[in-house]
């Protein structure tokens, strides 16, 4: 039988032995932990190598064209392929107001003008085209074609059928942002009101390609996901929006229950420097071109 100093030998070694165990098992992590870090660290340094060498960390003064942000580019269309387009030439590309307001005055047969401030700044070929075809006289004596379902009144075609407008488009330049969705959230983002009562924005067709056409929301419309790119907003004049929201409906050659049963009449529409002083815009001081430019 052993005695209990060789018992009390085995235990203090087996304690021993499980000590080096543990630390042994230690040394390793550490080092596994180590080894990662100085790969991921290599891999670092080899990807920020490769983008200096490509030009990524280079001054965006130095590496960034601008010069086409200075134009409004106007996409020629044909009446060949759409009959209810008007030719009316082109706006100016370059030389355009790019800050401050202007003023644009709906005159209808339904009550006192309405007033709306264009945001140029935000809305800058927008305004221009706007300019330029108020100086045509292109939206007098037309008809407002709907009041759509999402709360707003159309206007701007002179065909009145929804598909007519200048031979020139134009790309979407100041749509509101989209609701963005919680990063826990499962579902889409929830409506939300991006176009407030009075908000005048442009209606392509199909979207983005915008000509004439604009909506004035005579109530708040909440969306998750928005379709217009915004002009302005009504300054004055609700009396007279809230008048023609009235207006009952009746079906139109779609089938689509938003054509005014009482027409509605744009007898004018001319948009002018904002009463700040600020010099006329530039489109409708430019004389009109003979053709489509792209």
């Amino acid at each position: 039988m052993a005695s209990s100093k060789d018992r009390q030998r085995k235990l203090a070694r087996a304690k021993f032995d499980r000590q080096q165990a543990r630390r042994a098992e230690r040394e390793r992590r550490r080092r596994r932990v180590s080894a990662g870090v100085g790969t991921t660290l290599a891999v670092l340094l080899i990807a920020a190598g490769g983008a200096w060498i490509g030009g990524a960390f280079d001054s965006d003064e130095a590496t960034t064209d601008t010069s086409a942000l200075d134009q409004c580019l106007w996409t020629p269309l044909s009446v060949e392929s759409n009959a209810d387009l008007k030719e009316v030439g082109t706006p100016p590309t370059t030389g355009l107001p790019e800050s401050g307001t202007e003023t644009m005055t709906i005159s209808t047969d339904k009550g006192v003008p309405i007033v709306v401030d264009i945001d140029v700044a935000a809305s800058k070929c927008t305004a221009a085209s706007f300019s330029y075809l108020a100086g045509k006289q292109f939206f007098d004596n037309t008809e407002c074609h709907e009041l759509t379902t999402e709360g707003a009144l159309r206007c701007g075609d002179p065909s009145g059928t929804g598909q007519g407008g200048p031979t020139y488009s134009y790309y979407d330049e100041n749509p509101p942002a989209a609701p963005t969705p919680e990063p826990s959230a499962s579902t889409a983002p929830a409506a939300t009101v991006l176009y407030p009562k009075g908000t005048v924005a442009v209606v392509g067709n199909p979207k983005g390609v915008n000509g004439s056409q604009f909506l004035i929301f005579h109530k708040d419309f909440a969306t998750a996901d928005p379709q217009y790119s915004i002009l302005g907003k009504v300054t004055s004049g609700l009396d007279t929006l809230d008048a023609i929201a009235k207006v009952p409906t009746v079906e139109n050659s779609s089938g689509d229950k938003v054509k005014p049963k009482d027409k509605i009449t744009i007898k004018t529409l001319t948009v002018g420097a904002a009463a700040t002083g600020t010099a006329p815009s530039a489109a409708a001081s430019v004389a009109p071109s003979t053709g489509a430019q792209s």
